[in-house]
C-alpha cells in the first residue's frame, strides 16, 4: 500500500492530507485534527508581552553593568528586579494559556454504522456522526464537502470534486448521477455557529446501497472554534470502511 503526502486544497499549502491507494484504484483522503488558526488576543499577545519583558530585562542587565551608559542604554526603563518580575509574569501567562488551551481543546472524531431507522422507508443505510469527545463545547465555523465517485459512475459521466465546495454543490453533484435526496442519501445542512456539546454527537448524513454504488467517498472538512478562540480542523471520510451491501443493522458504538 503506497502512501504519499500532498497539500490540502485551500489550507495554506500544509502537507496534511494522506492519499492511500486501494486495490480498486481509488484513494482515501483524510486528516488528523490540527489547529489552523490561533486567537490573536489569547495566543499572540501573551507571547509578544513575554518577548518585550525579556528585552527589558536584557536592557536592564546591560545598563547596570555599563560604567557610563550612552545612547539607548541611558534610558532607565525598568530596574532589574522589576524586569525579572515582568518576565516571570508574562512567561507564566503564556504557559497558563497553553495549558488551558489543551484542557478545552476539542476532540473531533467520527463513526459510521448500518442503521434501519433513518430512511423514510426503513431501508438499511450507512449513517455517519461527528463526535466531540472533549470536556468542553466546540462551535462550528465552517463545513465544506468533497465528493468522489466510483470508477463505474465516472465512466457514466460523473465528475469528482476538484475543490472544497458548499453543501449545495455537494447535493447538486450527487443529484447529477441520479441520486435522490432523502431517498437514496441525506447530507444534513450544517451551518456556522452550531455547537457540538462536550461528549456530544452531530448527525452528518446517511447513504443507501444504491448511493454507495455510485459514491466512492464523501469528505467533510469540519472547522470548529474552542473556548479560547483557536480554530481546529478535521477532514472526515464518511464512507471509509462502509458496509456497501448492508444486510443487518450494526451495533450501537456506545
Amino acid at each position: 500500500m503506497a502512501v504519499r503526502h500532498v497539500a490540502l486544497p485551500d489550507s495554506g499549502g500544509v502537507t496534511a492530507v494522506q492519499y492511500r491507494r486501494r486495490s480498486g484504484g481509488g484513494r482515501r483522503m483524510e486528516t488528523a485534527q490540527r489547529v489552523v488558526k490561533r486567537s490573536a488576543w489569547f495566543a499572540r499577545l501573551p507571547v509578544a508581552l513575554a518577548g518585550l519583558s525579556l528585552l527589558l530585562l536584557v536592557h536592564a542587565l546591560v545598563r547596570k553593568n555599563l560604567a557610563h551608559p550612552t545612547g539607548v542604554w541611558e534610558a532607565d526603563l525598568l530596574d532589574t528586579q522589576a524586569a525579572v518580575a515582568a518576565v516571570l509574569a508574562s512567561a507564566g501567562a503564556v504557559l497558563a494559556r497553553a495549558q488551558y488551551a489543551r484542557a478545552v481543546r476539542p476532540a473531533l472524531g467520527w463513526f459510521g454504522r448500518v442503521m434501519a431507522d433513518v430512511t423514510p422507508d426503513g431501508e438499511l443505510a450507512w449513517a455517519c456522526h461527528v463526535m466531540n469527545g472533549a470536556q468542553d463545547v466546540a462551535v462550528l465555523t465552517e463545513v465544506d464537502y468533497w465528493v468522489r465517485f466510483t470508477p463505474t459512475a465516472r465512466a457514466a459521466g460523473a465528475t469528482d470534486s476538484t475543490r472544497w465546495g458548499t453543501w449545495h454543490e455537494a447535493m447538486a453533484g450527487l443529484a447529477a448521477v441520479g441520486l435522490e435526496a432523502r431517498v437514496d442519501f441525506t447530507l444534513d445542512l450544517i451551518g456556522p455557529g452550531r455547537p457540538i456539546p462536550a461528549q456530544g454527537l452531530m448527525f452528518v448524513g446517511w447513504f443507501t446501497e444504491k448511493a454507495m454504488a455510485e459514491i466512492d467517498d464523501v469528505f467533510v472538512r469540519v472547522r470548529v472554534t474552542d473556548r479560547v478562540g483557536d480554530t481546529h480542523e478535521r477532514v472526515l471520510a464518511l464512507l471509509k470502511g462502509a458496509d456497501r451491501k448492508p444486510r443487518s443493522p450494526g451495533q450501537p458504538p456506545f
